[in-house]
């Protein structure tokens, strides 16, 4: 299955969008789009999947996609309540000859960029935050001028990380499909066992040829990117439940808790109880951690 391709609507009243979508029309599945995206979660987490990258989402983080970079963000659990303030553009829609001003070098470097997801450091939601937030709510020409500031923001900070590896490979339609059929079957089905031989059939090759195909195309292995997306899924299991570890292994798509152990160090260079007292240390005390064990701990 390819990713959804969205096409966006206009009204008459703006040359793009920026609004809040709340669950049930927070959740959209993988897709990709021309405009470029910047995402404000206002509530809920989850992981983001964003080309061949994947991590945790929380409350107040903020993204910029690229054009046609493929995404989702799929919710912690399906009873969870999630929304975020999304602003999508065209590169052109200040028309087709404005991007290509001196003064917006910053700008298009900034849209290069984009094309492999940006995720905005801590630091820098302090200042944009406000901006996306206000610019949802406004009229005429501010919606012009708030974006631009939201922009001249991340060109000129560059306080943000880049996500998805710059050297995908997708040359032609049937690569594409071939790609994007994995990465669903993966963000659908990561929390139970996966064999090479299963996900090899979604892609119609031998286990041979999947294996060489994903890391050309990726420059990883599939085997390493199931373990981030578990172990992404992992972080906020520990972070925010009381969850035993055993259980969160399990949860997560693992057969053994040893296993888990070792590819959760792999990761996040630091044991599941490490990283849990690490972040959330109130966890620990008062006898909170009965129950957890960490593997060769």
């Amino acid at each position: 299955m390819r990713p959804l391709i969205q096409k966006l609507t206009y009204d008459n009243q703006g040359s793009f969008v920026a609004r809040t979508y709340r669950t049930p029309h927070f959740e959209v599945g993988w897709h990709q789009h021309i405009e470029l995206e910047l995402i404000l979660f206002t509530e809920g987490s989850g992981l983001g999947f964003v080309g061949n990258h994947v991590s945790g989402f929380e409350t107040d983080d903020i993204y910029f996609i690229g054009s046609n970079l493929p995404h989702t963000f799929q919710k912690s659990y399906p009873e969870l309540i999630s929304s975020a303030v999304v602003v999508q553009f065209r590169d052109d829609f200040w028309g087709s000859s404005f991007i290509e001003l001196p003064e917006m070098q910053a700008v298009r470097e900034l849209f290069t960029l984009a094309l492999q997801g940006l995720k905005l450091n801590t630091s820098a939601r302090g200042s944009l935050a406000p901006l996306i937030k206000k610019l949802e709510l406004a009229e005429g020409f501010e919606r012009i001028l708030l974006l631009g500031q939201c922009l001249q923001l991340m060109a000129l900070q560059k306080n943000y990380s880049c996500l998805s590896t710059s050297q995908v490979q997708t040359h032609n339609p049937k690569s594409r499909e071939r790609i994007d059929r994995v990465f669903q079957f993966t963000v659908d089905n990561f929390k139970e066992s996966i064999s090479l031989e299963e996900v090899a059939a979604i892609a119609c090759l031998s286990v041979p040829a999947f294996c060489n195909y994903f890391k050309k195309s990726t420059q990883k292995t599939y085997i390493d990117f199931l373990n981030e997306t578990r172990i992404s899924y992992a972080c906020h299991l520990l972070l925010e439940t009381h969850k035993p570890i055993p259980a969160i292994a399990y949860e997560c798509g693992y057969n053994t808790a040893a296993n888990f152990h070792k590819q959760f160090l792999k990761v996040k260079m630091n044991t599941p109880l490490q990283y849990r007292k690490l972040f959330v240390p109130e966890m620990m005390e008062g006898g909170t951690n009965i129950g957890i064990v960490d593997v060769n701990e």
